[in-house]
């Protein structure tokens, strides 16, 4: 139950045409330590007199002249929005007709004229009670929400931070750095954008493209890290990367990472068929072919152990090269239309030092 001393600081509004009955209402209030009251006989004010007074509870004469207080009703909930608003009909007609449509309206309550100072002052209190659990509860969910949301940015951050790392683990033993996985995923984002794919689509491939070599995990040292050329056989191990990434990251309920395994599986697949694992055209997933492009380019831009890096302008050429052959027109198209974006953010990021090209 709420303290005497917190109901009667409420905020009361006073609406009735009759300035006699309005002073009998605020001389038995201020009997009872209600200090912040405020009035008016003229019904066409106060809506705009409960915004500016943001009133816990208001009582209103049922029949005033021009506009009854029935027509009222509506314009001042309308103005408390969702809060919850006590409103209390000032009447002395007791006719169930107009109690009933007082009530459907969204009147509260009801006090009878000839007033009844305890009457009033029960039927007062019992509301204001509502009212102010209602805004404590109000208030506390708005706590527990924001609480809420502090907690699903911190899981967000530590989401990223965990898929990070796991992905910079793929990369550690043939790329200290874990760059190559970061500019990866930064030229696959912007790719998928200049496809003009949804935001959200685009941020989860952005997110999970660092992801694609997750599969090295389980490449021996001595293939990985082979400075010469792989043999037949070692080339079989390689090539089991894109199967091992895709396993290690199935059966997650997180989109970011169904989405890394369709990458993972993949992004080494080829448009014209002659990829890992023979997928054509569109039957690899868009993702996979975003990122096998995004891959390629920085695979050729940084140095491989057996050749020097080429010139972001040369692999740009080289690319577009091989359009309809390896990459997806369309993708190729798209890496295109976003290269200075890409090569400014590329120049521009802490993530240029050289790394492992992919395998």
């Amino acid at each position: 139950m709420l303290s005497h001393e917190r109901l009667t600081r409420s905020r009361l509004l006073l609406v009735d045409d009759s300035p006699d009955l309005i002073f009998i209402l605020e001389q038995m209030l201020a009997r009872h330590g209600y200090e912040h009251v405020v009035s008016t006989t003229d019904p066409s004010k106060a809506v705009d007199l409960f915004r500016a007074f943001r009133a816990d509870l208001v009582l209103l004469d049922l029949h005033m002249p021009h506009m009854n207080g029935l027509d009222l009703i509506a314009g001042l909930l309308d103005a408390a929005g969702d809060d919850f608003l006590p409103i209390i009909m000032l009447t002395g007609d007791l006719t169930p007709e107009v109690r009933h449509r007082a009530l459907r309206t969204g009147a509260r309550d009801f006090i009878t004229k000839p007033f009844d100072d305890s009457e009033v002052q029960l039927r007062i209190g019992n509301l204001l009670e509502m009212r102010h659990l209602h805004t404590d509860l109000k208030s506390q969910n708005q706590i527990l929400e924001r609480r809420v949301a502090e907690r699903t940015r911190d899981l967000e951050r530590a989401k990223k931070e965990i898929l990070l790392r796991l992905a910079r683990a793929a990369e550690f033993r043939d790329d200290a750095t874990g760059r190559h996985t970061q500019r990866v995923g930064l030229v696959a984002g912007h790719i998928a954008a200049a496809l003009e794919m949804p935001a959200k689509q685009v941020e989860i491939i952005r997110e999970a493209a660092p992801l694609h070599d997750v599969g090295k995990i389980g490449v021996p040292d001595d293939v990985l890290l082979k400075a010469g050329p792989l043999s037949p056989s070692e080339w079989e191990v390689i090539k089991r990367h894109t199967v091992t990434g895709a396993r290690l990251l199935a059966n997650s309920v997180s989109q970011t990472l169904k989405v890394g395994e369709k990458i993972a599986l993949t992004h080494h697949e080829r448009w014209d068929g002659r990829g890992y694992e023979g997928l054509k055209g569109k039957q690899t997933p868009l993702c996979g072919r975003i990122v096998a492009v995004a891959d390629a380019f920085d695979a050729m831009t940084h140095d491989r152990p057996y050749r020097e890096a080429l010139s972001r302008r040369d692999a740009l050429t080289e690319i577009d090269a091989c359009r309809g052959s390896h990459f997806d027109p369309e993708v190729v198209d798209a890496f295109l239309a976003a290269y200075d974006t890409i090569d400014h953010d590329l120049s521009g990021a802490d993530i240029t030092t050289a790394g492992s090209a992919t395998l």
